[in-house]
């Protein structure tokens, strides 16, 4: 995607543009390598997915309209140049792009938290791609688009949130048959209550795997509490 400035009307004809919000909110970053820092979270309504262990099951449909403007004069009251486009699944709105490219105009350092079954290639390069390659356990593992992969930067994440054993087996065999860490941060993620983080650590530790453990943070501070 080009990254050239726009035109006053080209500008003003994607601040009018519109997608469905489920909510904005700040909070602290509870993943990824940006964990703790202060962050507006946009939640885009709407998924194509239906992970066993989601936690945003009311994102699927809940969700007001708003235009791209009304997004950035929201995102401005907080006073943080941290931002995170997460959803559902934020690309599953093709109003997404011009968002997010809106963003990086207005100077914010933005994250996008996709489910990499989408393609992801039109994304503006200036986006830190978190993509989330679904493992067994997910129930949704023939979702994957693996031609995501080649369009990973340096800076992007990929996040294999893992259920069990299996799981792990899994992410390890796709990290190395991939050589994702050659790519760009890997993150193993425990779904809680359903499988220890002490444990993960272990086996990433015996194994000498190039990733990060990766828990959610915010779960530990909040527990399950919408807007956080």
């Amino acid at each position: 995607m080009s990254n050239l400035p726009l035109t006053e009307k080209q500008r003003a004809k994607a601040l009018s543009t519109n997608l469905l919000i489920n909510e904005i909110f700040l909070s602290l970053q509870g993943e990824t390598s940006s964990v703790g820092i202060p962050t507006v979270f946009i939640r885009l309504t709407g998924c194509p997915l239906r992970c066993k262990y989601c936690d945003t099951e009311y994102a699927f449909h809940e969700g007001n309209k708003l235009n791209i403007g009304e997004i950035l004069g929201k995102v401005s009251e907080y006073c943080t140049k941290h931002v995170a486009v997460t959803g559902g699944e934020p690309l599953a709105q093709k109003n997404c792009l011009p968002l997010l490219s809106q963003l990086c105009d207005e100077d914010y350092h933005v994250s996008l938290e996709t489910s990499g079954a989408l393609d992801v290639s039109m994304v503006d390069k200036r986006i830190v791609k978190v993509l989330d390659l679904k493992t067994p356990g997910s129930g949704e593992e023939k979702k994957n688009l693996y031609s995501n992969l080649k369009h990973l930067n340096d800076g992007d994440e990929i996040k294999f949130v893992i259920c069990n054993r299996i799981d792990y087996e899994w992410s390890v065999q796709k990290l190395l048959a991939y050589q994702l860490a050659e790519r760009c941060n890997v993150l193993f993620s425990p779904v809680q209550q359903q499988q220890s983080a002490a444990e993960l650590a272990e086996w990433t530790l015996e194994d000498r795997l190039p990733v990060r453990l990766h828990i959610q943070l915010h779960k530990y501070l909040w527990g399950d509490v919408a807007g956080h």
